[in-house]
């Protein structure tokens, strides 16, 4: 099987991870088969850098042609000062705009062999299981008017939202929990914003297409108390764009790092763009400290969600979860014990326990 795949290492860390990436992809392509023809184009900073421009033509023009899109990092003090359009995650904002990209999945897992590392009990955290599911193209972010006004002393942002914009994303949520463990929780505030009230109004219509699926709301505030006091409450989370920005990245802690969590961005046909959570780094990148794991993690997201590889991608996470048994760890990770590596060491013992997999199984299957 053929599959185009498009490039964008960013900024910062990018380049590294991305690098991850693409070995991890060749060996499962050499195991399975495949054949993943990657195409390396800028964004952000580093497209900044190059054509004057966070999204060039050239780079929008091969995202569209693609079958997926993986993305490093964008981002870096170096371009902190450039007006606001002109910054690196305008690249990032506008790709998810123009290729309809509406739907942003962030699985939360805990890893056992990590759930000491984060800043929360073992006991709470154990176990924890969640799919966060956050409207892309909308709200806050995208809404109009959204500037300075009486000569910089007062701002406006606009939160708007469409009701075929919500009942896309409901959707998504709904068919995402039929295929876990059925609840679905949608998280907004309805006591006070009228888009709520919408979103909660859509969540109630949408409910009766989905019976199977058991239904929660709760405010914004209660959501994120119980991200961090109950998390084995919840099972796939729906929520609008700003909300699910700050929950998901607040659900980063279950796993002790932003380094370990992937996130897939996509649209209705399969096309998506798939990223790790974490940011650029810049203070560390090119001295091979940088978790690859979140990259590789987001290359396995790829092919379960755009390539319909459910096999190959449980087998990257698999390996995934054997290294980290084994005891390996970045530096991030600030694990006591193991074996303390960098980004290729920790790239190279994922590769090794998923071609190690790939002949225990060939062997069984020759004997049996």
């Amino acid at each position: 099987m053929n599959k185009q795949v498009v490039l964008l290492p960013g900024d910062g860390i990018g380049k590294e991870v991305m690098e991850s990436a693409k070995l991890v992809l060749n060996t499962v392509a050499t195991e399975y088969g495949h054949r993943f023809a990657f195409h390396e184009h800028a964004i952000g900073g580093d497209a900044i850098d190059r054509y004057g421009n966070p999204l060039p033509d050239d780079t929008l023009k091969a995202c569209h042609q693609a079958e997926a899109v993986l993305l490093g990092s964008v981002g870096g003090k170096k371009w902190d000062n450039l007006p606001a359009n002109k910054r690196p995650e305008k690249g990032l904002l506008g790709i998810r705009k123009q290729l309809g990209l509406f739907a942003n999945l962030r699985p939360i897992k805990s890893f056992p062999a990590l759930e000491h590392v984060s800043p929360l009990k073992q006991e709470v955290i154990s176990g924890s299981d969640i799919l966060i599911i956050r409207e892309l193209t909308g709200g806050l972010y995208f809404g109009q008017p959204s500037e300075l006004r009486e000569n910089g002393q007062a701002a406006v942002d606009t939160l708007y939202y469409q009701r075929y914009e919500i009942e896309r994303i409901v959707d998504k949520a709904f068919q995402s929990a039929r295929k876990r463990r059925k609840h679905l929780t949608s998280v907004d505030k309805a006591n006070v914003l009228e888009s709520s009230r919408l979103w909660r109004e859509v969540v109630e219509e949408k409910r009766q297409q989905y019976p199977d699926v058991t239904v929660d709301h709760l405010l914004v505030d209660a959501a994120a108390m119980k991200l961090v006091t109950s998390p084995d409450q919840f099972d796939v989370m729906v929520t609008e764009n700003l909300f699910g920005d700050i929950l998901s990245d607040e659900a980063s802690v279950l796993t002790g790092s932003l380094g370990m969590l992937p996130s897939a961005s996509v649209r209705s046909d399969g096309v998506g763009l798939y990223e790790p959570v974490h940011g650029s780094a810049p203070d560390i990148a090119g001295r091979g400290m940088a978790n690859p794991i979140g990259m590789i993690l987001s290359a396995a997201m790829m092919l379960r969600h755009s390539f319909n590889m459910e096999e190959e991608a449980a087998e990257i996470e698999s390996a995934v979860n054997d290294t980290l048994n084994e005891g390996y760890h970045t530096a991030d990770l600030n694990r006591e014990g193991g074996k303390l590596v960098g980004t290729a060491e920790m790239t190279e013992a994922v590769i090794e326990n998923i071609t190690t997999k790939s002949v225990s199984d060939s062997i069984c299957s020759s004997y049996f």
